[in-house]
């Protein structure tokens, strides 16, 4: 007795998983079978995944690459005993923020150098003045690092409200559909239910990394200003050192 018990509950739990398997949700079905409302929700959705993705993988080589070179152009600064020779050679540090500094720091510097009336040694005339420009550009590659979070912050922002309104429009078609046909058996309203979630799911689906994304650039630009401005410190201290 037993042993049939066990036979007939296995038997059971065959016919129910290939029964589950056999009803399984194939999310292609259901969108490409939806409603043009839907569909153009779920386009601009898969739009804005697109382009927030590029700008992740783009933002993490441009970063990734900009604190080796800066690693390099610090120890190149550090080193130079003649700026105009490492200003001659900008271009291979390129990549990095605090060349922007350097160069507007060290323009100033010239400008005042030629300027000096010292006949014994060249002085610069104004610290404030190397000080100010270097805030300039400070703000000038914070802005340059800053490029295109704001297409990140406003994917994760809308994306989850342009899921949720192609869901009530989903919700809304259902109804209608109930209305029409005057059944409102659950054969009835699945479709249109499990179409205006899917628009939901993929509101989720794009903003979640969007705005992980937001906020890991947002910690990665605070880590540039801090980097910037300890830069901009230590070229004023050496120019008072070496100009004044």
């Amino acid at each position: 007795m037993n042993l049939d018990r066990i036979r007939l509950g296995v038997g059971m739990f065959h016919i129910v998983t290939t029964e589950g398997q056999s009803q399984g949700i194939n999310i292609w079905h259901v969108v490409l079978h939806g409603g043009l409302v839907s569909k153009i929700t779920l386009i601009t959705l898969v739009l804005f995944s697109i382009i927030s993705w590029i700008i992740i993988f783009q933002k993490i080589f441009v970063l990734g690459r900009s604190h080796i070179v800066t690693k390099r152009f610090r120890n190149a600064f550090r080193q130079a005993a003649d700026w105009m020779e490492l200003k001659s050679k900008s271009t291979d540090f390129a990549a990095s923020p605090l060349v922007g500094l350097f160069i507007a720091g060290y323009s100033e510097i010239a400008y005042q150098l030629r300027s000096s009336n010292s006949a014994n040694k060249l002085q610069v005339k104004n610290i404030g003045t190397i000080e100010r420009c270097l805030q300039r550009a400070i703000m000038v590659e914070v802005n340059h690092i800053e490029n295109y979070l704001g297409i990140l912050a406003t994917t994760a922002a809308i994306s989850p409200f342009i899921g949720l309104f192609g869901t009530v429009w989903g919700i809304i078609e259902a109804f209608h559909g109930i209305g029409t046909i005057g059944n409102a058996s659950l054969t009835t309203v699945a479709p249109g239910i499990s179409e205006a979630l899917i628009a939901t799911a993929m509101g989720l689906v794009v903003a979640i990394p969007a705005l992980m994304a937001y906020n890991f650039f947002q910690g990665q630009l605070r880590r540039w200003q801090t980097e910037l401005n300890d830069f901009a410190l230590e070229f004023i201290n050496l120019s008072e050192h070496h100009f004044t």
